[in-house]
């Protein structure tokens, strides 16, 4: 009887993760309906108050719910995490998404795999994967060929906000699979801390830069609802399990999910074009997303991949 070989293992451990990788894709859908929410719904030239909304009510349930603060040296790690995934990253989210077209944003976004692949290096002392640098690059190019059109405008502040937003949402991808979770705490607390902690970065600059809030009518209200609710608390609870459970470049890639749903939301709501080119770029970002849960191949013996 012959034993089960590396790749077959590697194989069965991916499939094994299905399930988790189904739940975790959830976060990333659900962050595809910021762009329109933006636009649509929100009141425009206050992306610091639309990260608030959306960070210090959230956080401040689940604290209520969960009643479990840090300890120890939690006290920073969760401070930090929580201004790199949530305090940074949703104003800067919101500002690319008034100065840019969806489209725009999302491929800024969709860097993010491939920063992550490099960070993994630096900061998990994991080897270079090729594998998973190769099929970033080809998400990335998907997504460009998804969302970019000829007449896509280009505005500096809002691509370095885009690029922001992807550094310091990789750097805190990273870093919550390197410190992992304390024993006991459970995804709900977890996720409670981070989008308490970033409300709370979020407060003092929002307040000392835009002033008193926005004029806030019954489509604000529901927009705001909707991203504090579904994109801010389920979906990071599920986005943080996810990270504790499955290989940190194969969450990454997942993010490529969240400017497909902007592109799809477009075409079906807001009457955006969609034609062969947008089709090829969605295969081609789809093939990245399942490669990026595959094991990489491995050399055999006789030198064959």
């Amino acid at each position: 009887m012959t034993s089960p070989t590396t790749p077959q293992v590697l194989g069965a451990a991916a499939r094994g993760n299905l399930p988790r990788t189904l739940l975790t894709a959830l976060a990333p859908l659900t962050w595809g309906t910021v762009y329109v929410v933006t636009t649509e719904l929100l009141p425009p030239g206050h992306p610091l108050f639309a990260g608030l909304a959306r960070a210090l009510p959230a956080g401040l349930i689940a604290l209520a719910f969960t009643r479990t603060m840090p300890s120890g040296a939690w006290w920073g790690k969760a401070a930090v995490l929580g201004v790199l995934n949530i305090g940074l990253l949703f104003p800067l989210l919101f500002v690319a998404a008034e100065r840019l077209p969806g489209g725009v944003a999302g491929t800024l976004a969709a860097a993010q795999p491939l920063i992550v692949v490099v960070l993994a290096v630096a900061v998990l002392r994991q080897r270079l994967s090729a594998w998973h640098l190769l099929w970033g690059a080809v998400g990335l190019a998907g997504v460009g060929l998804v969302v970019i059109g000829p007449s896509a405008a280009i505005d500096t502040v809002g691509v370095m906000a885009g690029l922001g937003s992807a550094a310091t949402m990789a750097l805190g991808v990273t870093l919550t699979k390197r410190w992992g979770r304390p024993a006991g705490v459970t995804p709900t607390t977890f996720a409670g801390w981070q989008l308490t902690a970033g409300g709370l970065f979020l407060m003092p600059l929002t307040c000392f830069v835009e002033g008193a809030p926005p004029p806030i009518g019954a489509a604000a209200a529901l927009g705001y609802l909707w991203l504090g609710v579904a994109g801010g608390l389920i979906s990071f609870v599920l986005w943080f399990r996810g990270i504790a459970a499955l290989p940190v470049t194969s969450v990454a890639v997942l993010v490529l999910l969240s400017p497909l749903v902007a592109t799809i939301l477009g075409a079906v709501l807001l009457a955006q074009t969609f034609g062969p080119v947008q089709l090829v770029g969605f295969g081609l970002s789809l093939a990245a997303i399942v490669a990026g849960q595959l094991p990489a191949p491995t050399a055999r013996p006789g030198g064959s991949a």
